[in-house]
Formats: C-alpha cells, sequence, structure tokens
C-alpha cells in the first residue's frame, strides 16, 4: 500500500477532548454543562448502535445527554409536539432526531420544526441556507468531519480541484458548499455523471458519498489524490452468513494510487460524532454569550 491512512478514529479523539476542555470552563462561567437531546422512534438497529454512540460521546465531553425512545408507531403530531417541548427546553442546546423516520412520519416536517439554533445536524433549511450564502450556522456533521480530516490532511485547500460524488443534502451539496469556502474548485459528480471515471481522475480530493459499495476504482483516481470515503455500506462476507462493512471506495486498488485514504470503518465515521459534540458545545456558547477562543 502506498497511501497513508487518514485516521478518523484519533482526530476525533484529539476534537472531543479539545471540546472536553472548553465544556469544563462553559460549566465554570455558566454553571450548566451543554445539553444534547437525541430522539429515535422505533428500534431501527443501525440507529440504535448510533444513539448509544452519540449518547456515551457526549457524556464523556461532560455534556449532559437527554434521551428520548419512541415507540415505532409514535405518531407525527406526537413528534412534533416532543421537538416543540425541546425547542422550549433551556437545558437543551442541540436537538438531533434520528433518521430514518416511521412510514408515517414526514422527515422534512419534523426537520423544519426543529429550532435552526438548535438543529445541531444542521439538516434544516435556514441553516443550509446560511451555509449557502456564507452566514454562521450549523453545518451537518458529515461534511464538516470530511473538511476537518481534508484541512489536516492538506492544510490550505485553496486551488485544489475537488470532486464529491453524491447529491444529498446530508452529504453532497453541504460538502461541496463546504469546499467551496476554503476556495477549492469543486464538481459535484453523481451516478449519472457521463464518464465518471474521468471527471474523478481530474481530482485532487474526491469525497465519495454515493452509497454505491466500492464503486469507485484506483484507477479512477489520480495519482497522489486525497481519498475520503464516506460510504459505509454492508456486504457478504468470505464466509457465508457473515457480513462485512466497505465504503464506496474499493480500499485496495485505491490505496495503490492515493496519496492518503480514509478506511472504512474508523475514517469518517468517528468524526460525524465528535462533531455533533462540536456542535452542540458551539449552540450552547452561542446561547450563552460564551466566548470561544479559538475555532473548534
Amino acid at each position: 500500500m502506498t497511501a497513508r491512512l487518514i485516521d478518523g478514529k484519533a482526530a476525533a479523539a484529539t476534537l472531543r477532548a479539545r471540546v472536553a476542555g472548553v465544556v469544563h470552563r462553559f460549566l465554570a462561567a455558566t454553571s450548566r454543562a451543554p445539553g444534547l437531546a437525541v430522539v429515535l422512534v422505533g428500534e431501527d438497529p443501525a440507529s440504535s448502535v448510533y444513539v448509544r454512540a452519540k449518547g456515551k460521546a457526549t457524556i464523556e465531553a461532560g455534556m449532559q445527554s437527554f434521551e428520548h425512545k419512541l415507540p415505532a408507531d409514535t405518531s407525527e403530531a406526537d413528534l412534533l409536539a416532543l421537538v416543540d417541548q425541546l425547542n422550549a427546553d433551556p437545558a437543551v442546546d442541540g436537538i438531533l432526531v434520528q433518521l430514518p423516520l416511521p412510514a408515517q412520519i414526514d422527515a422534512n416536517k419534523v426537520i423544519t420544526r426543529i429550532d435552526p439554533d438548535k438543529d445541531v445536524d444542521g439538516f434544516h433549511p435556514t441553516n443550509a441556507g446560511r451555509l449557502a450564502i456564507g452566514l454562521p450556522g450549523f453545518v451537518a456533521c458529515t461534511p464538516l468531519g470530511c473538511l476537518k480530516l481534508l484541512r489536516a490532511e492538506l492544510g490550505d485547500l485553496s486551488g485544489k480541484s475537488a470532486v464529491v460524488i453524491g447529491r444529498s443534502n446530508i452529504v453532497g451539496k453541504p460538502m461541496a458548499l463546504l469546499l467551496l469556502g476554503d476556495s477549492a474548485t469543486v464538481t459535484v459528480a453523481h451516478s449519472r455523471t457521463k464518464d465518471l471515471a474521468s471527471v474523478v481522475r481530474q481530482a485532487d480530493i474526491v469525497v465519495a458519498a454515493v452509497g454505491r459499495p466500492e464503486m469507485v476504482k484506483g484507477d479512477w483516481l489520480k495519482p497522489g489524490a486525497i481519498v475520503i470515503d464516506v460510504g459505509i455500506n454492508r456486504v457478504d462476507g468470505p464466509e457465508p452468513g457473515k457480513t462485512r462493512l466497505v465504503g464506496d471506495v474499493e480500499f485496495a486498488s485505491a490505496a495503490q494510487v492515493a496519496g492518503a485514504i480514509t478506511p472504512v470503518p474508523g475514517g469518517v465515521g468517528p468524526m460525524t460524532i465528535a462533531c455533533l459534540i462540536r456542535n452542540t458545545l458551539v449552540s450552547a456558547a452561542r446561547r450563552e454569550g460564551f466566548v470561544l477562543e479559538n475555532d473548534l
């Protein structure tokens, strides 16, 4: 393997430790800890794992964790009423409603009901608009984590050619805007892009977030490119009945060409949770008028 491994676990641990240090000072100054409310509707196994990890990270950072687990048949009206209650709760600085939601609930209605200033997931249309025009707001945690990994790897992104594969509201679109904000030259590609491989081959930075297992091959890459693999796909393993996790990039072939690459798991995932904790602290600081001395 020629590519350097971008260690998302180590980067996330560093960010979480920095946040915990600031939380300690915040608590001393305000006599309260920042609070994150996480709402889980139903028993989706992957969502349950994420919620446990988020709760653990919140508590480890010295914050308050408020978990609300609702049955799968919860009505949309009841969930919206809970969001209203959390919006009004002064102990809650961040609200995260875990997606996906059951079929009877319109996720867009729920997301837009969250107070934009408590929307630490960065999904509210107000925060999406703030990002688009360069105003302060909350940025979705996965693309924010990707940006932090890229800055740590490359320093200045100005003038770099970047291709984002994927155009979702959660990753692809905000990722492109963040890269533009750092003065990269950005192309947004997707599953219908003509000759996708040749588009990707022009890029100094490749962010793969298309949701297709191992779609991006090593021979698609420019030698020395920095590859951030957002994908997390469960596929059949070598043993019958066993599965394994892979990204949207074929790791073995990409690692022979890339300059640096994130593994799956252990790359982007830990940074997503660390950025959620970071966003919750930022929300609490804004609400209390507490000055953050440096950019987290």
